[in-house]
């Protein structure tokens, strides 16, 4: 589900709690209901999946990263560790939920067809995560760190229009009730440095000693664009939310 499967669920809390917090509006739109079972793709530590449960539905969290379903587990959560492109469920949910995680995954396709196949007929599908535009600024500026480096860019996430995510949604089956780009300007709490620290260690790990170097000449061409005066910085998402059910 990501480029690194080694997420640590301490450092998460850290550096990105906005990430489940942010989450209560799809939550909403998902609107669980009690006696529902519920799969949640992307599950992470469990914040989401925790809240759902709270309302009286089952819910199977399912996510790439070890050790952030040892966190969701230590809740007390049905969390397993499962990669979403290969999903094996059948006809066994009244709904599929996924916050802030479904732009990690590269094949779109295989992930809309398991999760479909994972659904119940009129069985809903509601999701979250970074659409067009998302971290337009930050991207450019790890890019042309990458490229001063001599570091060919690797794949990045996936952040796709309204218009393209509908068609793949109904190619899949699926009836989409609404859908929509919404720009989310983020605060980050402990700035851009642990905004890379956790979401690129990827490349982070690619610099390898010149790393530090990089993070600094990041952090200098994005400070005019992205901190304010008072050094407070706001990371530039955009996120494309959407309901659909299963025809």
């Amino acid at each position: 589900m990501s480029p690194t499967n080694s997420w640590n669920s301490e450092a998460y809390r850290q550096h990105a709690p906005y990430v489940p917090n942010l989450g209560a509006a799809v939550l909403e739109l998902l609107a669980p209901r009690a006696g529902e079972r519920i799969l949640d793709v992307g599950c992470g530590e469990g914040t989401l999946t925790q809240q759902i449960v709270d309302r009286g539905a089952t819910v199977v969290g399912i996510d790439s990263s070890q050790e952030m379903i040892a966190a969701a587990r230590a809740r007390g959560l049905d969390a397993r560790l499962v990669d979403a492109e290969a999903l094996t469920f059948d006809n066994e949910f009244d709904a599929a939920f996924s916050n802030a995680a479904l732009h990690w995954i590269r094949n779109q396709d295989s992930l809309l067809a398991g999760v479909a196949r994972a659904l119940r007929r009129g069985g809903r599908f509601v999701a979250e995560f970074g659409g067009s535009g998302n971290i337009a600024a930050i991207e450019a500026a790890i890019r042309s760190a990458l490229e001063r480096r001599g570091i060919p860019p690797h794949a990045r996430r996936y952040y796709p229009t309204v218009d393209e995510y509908r068609a793949r949604l109904a190619t899949h089956g699926f009836a989409v009730h609404q859908i929509s780009l919404i720009p989310r300007p983020t605060p980050l709490p402990t700035g851009i440095r642990g905004w890379l620290g956790i979401f690129e260690r990827s490349t982070l790990e690619r610099l390898g000693a010149d790393g530090e170097s990089a993070v600094d000449e990041i952090e200098q061409q994005l400070r005019p664009v992205l901190c304010n005066e008072r050094g407070c910085w706001t990371a530039d998402y955009v996120r494309l939310r959407f309901s659909a059910v299963k025809v």
